[in-house]
């Protein structure tokens, strides 16, 4: 590798299991790896910022609760500290998506696992946020009662398929409902929405859907409530119908890669990105530039 920013279209930088690929060549995983055959896996995506991944350790935490819920052995931190360590050298980015896979290993091409495991780390340049994002809904559901249901996992197909409507409808995300009729997630980001009061003006809170609705823990959602409590964002976690999107005032997207992101429209109707949303976006961006690692 040239130690610069990848060029557009250049492969990430992939380590498997110790090894980290030659430059130009493969890296290898074996074909009845269960993460592949069955899905049977868990995963973390990292912003990375000047070389510097962003909130490792809160990702990190986050894989070991999903592995558990998964009933996997959680693997050594340090061991994947210094894949992540060994990937990063390898080159620069100045804006990079570094990915940390741990699956079941290879194993039968039934659900029952052999007992081994795989480690995946991976990096790449990532794409600046879109300058005009947006968001439509999609009919298909979360089961917030999943024995998955809130777990990083590999098992992603659903999500390919409602993304794949998003972008076909010239959106970036895709947001869900529950089976209870309830405001979920995204496809890969929590929701933060701005909701209208009883008198049809703004309200003067923001509300993210809780845990119990089925969503991911995701790590800026849960950094942005905290920060939020200490510096004074009226910020809380409720329980949205997902019929409540109709009168949104403004909908945000929290992700490792988005941050805290204000969307201009919601299924074409044009969104507000001032006000609480533009102090949501902020604070998350001043507070996230004071520490690459926030306890």
């Amino acid at each position: 590798m040239d130690g610069g920013d990848a060029r557009p279209g250049e492969a990430p930088v992939v380590w498997v299991d110790g090894e980290l690929a030659a430059p130009g060549g493969r890296a290898v995983v074996d074909a009845l790896d269960h993460g592949m055959t069955t899905g049977d896996g868990v995963f973390e995506t990292c912003k990375v910022s000047g070389g510097v991944p962003f909130a490792l350790t809160r990702h990190l935490a986050r894989l070991a609760r999903s592995c558990a819920g998964l009933g996997l052995p959680v693997p050594d931190g340090r061991r994947v500290r210094e894949a992540v360590e060994e990937v990063l050298a390898e080159r620069h980015l100045t804006r990079g998506r570094l990915r940390i896979t741990w699956t079941g290993g290879p194993g039968p091409l039934g659900s029952e696992r052999a007992g081994g495991s795989t480690l995946v780390v991976a990096a790449s340049s990532a794409p600046p946020p879109a300058a005009s994002p947006r968001a439509v809904t999609v009919p298909w559901t979360r089961n917030e009662r999943s024995a998955v249901a809130g777990l990083k996992t590999t098992s992603y197909a659903e999500n390919v398929v409602a993304l794949r409507h998003a972008l076909g409808a010239g959106a970036g995300e895709a947001l869900l409902a529950n089976t209870r009729g309830e405001l979920c997630e995204g496809t890969g980001s929590n929701v933060v929405v701005w909701l209208r009061g009883e008198d049809g003006r703004p309200a003067d809170r923001l509300v993210t859907p809780p845990l119990a609705s089925g969503c991911l823990a995701g790590v800026t959602r849960d950094l942005l409530l905290g920060w939020a409590a200490c510096d004074g964002l009226p910020l809380v976690e409720a329980t949205v119908p997902f019929a409540a999107l109709d009168g949104a005032v403004a909908v945000l997207l929290t992700s490792s890669l988005r941050d805290v992101q204000a969307q201009t429209t919601l299924d074409g109707r044009p969104l507000r990105v001032d006000g609480l949303a533009a102090e949501a976006a902020e604070l998350f961006a001043r507070r996230a530039a004071q520490d690459d690692d926030p306890a």
